[in-house]
């Protein structure tokens, strides 16, 4: 890190707006609990013109899944779970068709084998908690809990959101309000389910132009079974006001300061304040699973709900980085060797994270 490294960054930053690469991008940067990079540029609404700034939220999709294994580590920290506890020990309703052996490790680490919503589901059932929930709960296993890998994209939140109201009686959107946005002074910038009042700041999602046409995609990919088509993550989807509003927590709201700060409380104190301690820390980013994906084919390694490695950044033995993208292309992590956590966070929905990992790459 050099001592202009707010002016590279936002260099960068600009470079991409004026380039037409991005249309609103913010970078957070933090060092042993302190921000040193705070860029901002571009607009948060084409419309009307609204600038983006530091403070605006917006809708990352699974990089605030970050959030929600994080107040799964703290009530582990308290006693409330742990890792082994059983869904269905506090959900009895879960353990149905095969899933009573299933763990709160086993769905922080995506070995828990439901990574599917019923192929029926609606943008409009998403919203409903009760309903979503009883239906994912009616669901089989794809693979026996533990014994493979596979990103469970929606059910990931509803699940542990789920445990987290059963043993603490308090909607997952509430809680992340009060043990980690209200704490870390960042309350109007992460979000599960986000006010109606407050939709006003988010920026406005769009989708990148395509090339050209869409490749065509075998309609039995187990990543259509996993969730329909109609459910894909878009700007379209990302825009509607009942999604905003919904706790919908494998996905969430957030500016990249806010994301950062989360992160840099993990790894330290942040104006006194640090989410768990560093004994946790070292469990929830180990390496806990890793293989082929069963949903999406790749190569993967997760912690306890964190992905181990970082775009742009060099392996590390043992791996030392963590972190989690969101569709559309940004990304939040830390790197722990450095002391470091970043946050890029944008408004144009891409198919890559190469302006991530640009970023990250420079740090």
């Amino acid at each position: 890190m050099t001592s202009d490294i707010q002016t590279q960054v936002q260099a960068e930053v600009d470079r991409l707006v004026d380039s037409g690469a991005e249309r609103g991008l913010q970078v957070a940067v933090y060092r042993d609990g302190e921000q040193v990079v705070d860029a901002a540029a571009g607009v948060a609404d084409p419309a009307t013109g609204r600038p983006l700034t530091s403070e605006t939220p917006i809708y990352c999709f699974s990089v605030c899944k970050a959030a929600a294994s994080t107040l799964a580590h703290m009530l582990v920290e308290r006693g409330v779970l742990s890792y082994e506890t059983r869904v269905a020990e506090v959900w009895p309703e879960f353990g149905a068709r095969g899933k009573g052996a299933v763990t709160v490790r086993q769905v922080l680490n995506h070995s828990a084998g439901v990574p599917q919503v019923p192929p029926d589901t609606t943008i409009e059932d998403l919203c409903d908690w009760d309903k979503i929930c009883a239906r994912i709960a009616g669901q089989e296993l794809w693979w026996e809990p533990g014994t493979k890998v596979g990103y469970h994209a929606y059910t990931f939140g509803y699940i542990l959101g789920e445990v987290i109201r059963r043993t603490t009686g308090k909607r997952i959107s509430e809680l992340l309000s009060e043990e980690i946005a209200s704490p870390l002074g960042v309350s109007g910038e992460l979000y599960f389910g986000m006010p109606a009042s407050e939709h006003h700041r988010l920026a406005v999602l769009e989708d990148t132009p395509m090339a050209g046409p869409m490749p065509e995609l075998p309609p039995d990919l187990p990543m259509f079974r996993a969730a329909p088509m109609s459910l894909m993550p878009t700007a379209a989807l990302g825009n509607r006001a009942d999604v905003l509003a919904a706790d919908i927590p494998a996905g969430g709201k957030c500016s990249a300061r806010a994301i950062a700060r989360m992160y840099a409380a993990l790894l330290g104190s942040v104006a006194g304040v640090r989410l768990i301690p560093e004994s946790r820390l070292r469990e929830a980013t180990a390496v806990s699973t890793s293989g082929p994906d069963q949903v999406f084919g790749m190569d993967t390694r997760w912690g306890l709900g964190y992905s181990i490695g970082v775009l742009g950044m060099p392996e590390q033995d043992p791996p030392a980085a963590f972190g989690i993208g969101g569709v559309g292309g940004s990304f939040a992590g830390a790197d722990r060797t450095r002391g470091l956590t970043f946050a890029v966070t944008k408004n144009r929905l891409a198919m890559d994270f190469s302006s991530a990992t640009e970023i990250i790459g420079r740090l």
